[in-house]
This record gives C-alpha cells, structure tokens and sequence, in this order.
C-alpha cells in the first residue's frame, strides 16, 4: 500500500454537503488563477456532463491574495450544485496548482480510478467525462489525450486554428508514443501512485512544460498513452494570442521547454547535454528551409516561422534564456 506524504501549502477551502468520498469513480481537477467568470463557465459545461460515472470536481484556487476563484466557485459545492470540493494551492505557480490537485485527489477519494483534467479558460462538451473514461478503458490506456479546440474571441481570426500553436497534435483516435499537454488530459490512480509527488517539476512553474515533462518521464516508466480525438475541450482564445509578438513567445518557449525535457530525459548519459545541444544546433541550422517549405504549404508567414522560433529557442536555453509566460498572467 503506497503511503503518501502530508500535503503542505494546500487548505481545503469548502466541499459539498454529504459528500459521499469514497464512492467517487472520477476525479476532476480545475486549477484557476484570476478567471472567476470563465472558471464559471467551466463548471457549468462540468455540471451538464451525461454520464453515469459518480464523478467529484476539485477546483485548485492559486491566487491566495485575491482569490477571486474561490469566492466565484465555493457557492455551487456548498449548495450541493457540483460535487467536490474548493481547495486553496497557496503556493502560486501552474505546477503548484496541479500537484495540489493530483495530490488532494489522492488523499481524499480512496476508490477512484480516473483522473481528468481541465483548465479554468476551457468548456468540456457534453460527452467529455464520459468519451475520456471509455476510450481509457476499451484502448487499455494509461494516459489519455484529447483535443483543446480554441474558440477565437474573434471569429475572424478562425484561421489562426491551423496554427501549430492551437492546432491539436493528433486527430486520430489511438495509441500514441507521445503526449504534451494538461490541457485535456486523463490519469489512471495506478500513474500518479507510481510517478508519487511532487508530480509536475517545480522548475516549469511559470513556464510551462511542467506537464509536457510529467508525461514524458511517465512514458519512459512503461505508461501505455493514447489520443481520444472525440473528446473535445474548447478554449477560449483571447485577441492578445493572436499578436505576432505572443505567438514569436510561444514558440520561444515550446523551444525552451523542448530543451530542458530533453535534458531531464538524457541526464546521466555520456555527453547527454552535447548532444542536446548538437541537436538544437541542427534543427536551427535547418529552420529556415522547414520554414520555406512551410510558407510554399501554408501560405502563412506565421506558421513559416513556427520552426525557427522553436529551434532558436532550444538553442537559446542553452544559454540560460527562460520564457516565462505564466510571471506576468495579464500579458498571457
């Protein structure tokens, strides 16, 4: 029997009434930092899930100042609208507010099987919970995927949906070698007792990759992953992440993340940073043809430049450059 450590930095803020813990099947977590109308929004798209799955949600507030979060979400478990609970993750930063979760899940419903993720800026379709779960199970999957469909805040930038940015990496339904995000994602309690906390690497706090890191080390432990492309979350998708300046920044980033996963992966090896580092080097040497090739297909300058971003920031990561998006949360 795996023991697990006491959770530190974590308050439970308020829970359902007779909340019937040990009957939960289905967790899931929604972290939330400074979106009290679109966390709402989520727990709304939540409470209209048709499923027969006895399923608890648990919300990780990660604004202890403000906690805008809490007081928006507290109501509907208190009156017995969603079941599941508020917790406080007083530890700010996106990897704090997952493990939080993870862990809390862990601690607080001994019976459930599956995890579920979802973020505070998303809307889950109606057959969510439902598609995830069954896909874990007819796949024999212990991780699972699914699309994050974004929702532009303004339908003429529709087209920024092909972007490699926004675009989902699979749109098949099935195994799969490989898994990037939390977005829309599924764990089996077998995973998060085996990979124990801190699950999400601190280092990726504010960042990002924290996940992309979790599910690569997770596979390399055996864990079987899968896509489920029907399964489908909707993000919203302000205007400032259309801005050539933003997007310049994700691609940075994904090549900075992209670099310390790779890293993480190889340490130990012989020359295991060399040869990251030879490899980055390659694929920035290359960028430019990748991206020439891109703007003949695409036609878009944008996603031309997709390649070299990314390689330049592999590169640059090398050099002690971080980009961390999530520091400033009112330019992301």
């Amino acid at each position: 029997m795996t023991v697990l450590p006491p959770l530190k930095s974590v308050t439970i803020a308020g829970q359902s009434p007779a909340l019937a813990n040990d009957a939960v099947d289905v967790v899931v977590t929604l972290p939330t930092f400074r979106r009290p109308q679109q966390l709402l929004a989520t727990l709304d798209s939540l409470a209209r899930q048709k499923t027969a799955r006895r399923f608890a949600v648990i919300v990780m507030e990660n604004d202890d100042e403000g906690r805008e979060g809490l007081n928006a979400a507290l109501p509907l478990f208190e009156s017995g609208k969603m079941a599941g609970m508020v917790i406080i993750a007083h530890e700010r930063g996106n990897c704090s507010a997952y493990n939080a979760g993870w862990h809390t899940a862990l601690l607080q419903f001994p019976n459930f099987t599956q995890l579920l993720v979802i973020d505070d800026d998303e809307l889950a379709d109606p057959l969510w919970l439902e598609t995830m779960c069954s896909t874990q199970l007819r796949l024999d999957a212990d991780i699972v995927g699914g699309p994050q469909l974004p929702v532009f805040a303004d339908p003429a930038h529709q087209a920024w949906a092909t972007h490699p940015v926004f675009a989902p990496p699979y749109s098949i339904t099935g195994p799969v070698r490989a898994l990037f995000s939390s977005g829309n994602l599924l764990l089996t309690r077998s995973v998060l007792l085996a990979m124990g906390p801190p699950f999400l690497d601190l280092r990726f706090n504010f960042m990002g990759g924290g996940d992309s890191d979790f599910l690569s080390r997770a596979a390399r432990r055996g864990f079987r992953l899968a896509w489920c492309a029907e399964a489908k979350l909707f993000e919203n998708v302000p205007a400032r992440r259309v801005e050539a300046d933003w997007i310049r920044a994700r691609g940075l980033r994904n090549g900075v993340i992209s670099t310390l996963v790779a890293k993480k992966r190889y340490s130990g090896a012989p020359l295991a940073n060399t040869r990251v580092f030879l490899k980055s080097l390659t694929l920035l040497i290359f960028s430019p043809l990748r991206a020439l090739l891109r703007l003949i297909w695409t036609g878009s300058p944008s996603v031309a430049a997709y390649p070299i971003h990314v390689a330049l920031g592999r590169v640059l990561a090398d050099f002690g450059y971080a980009n961390e998006q999530y520091r400033q949360p009112e330019k992301n």
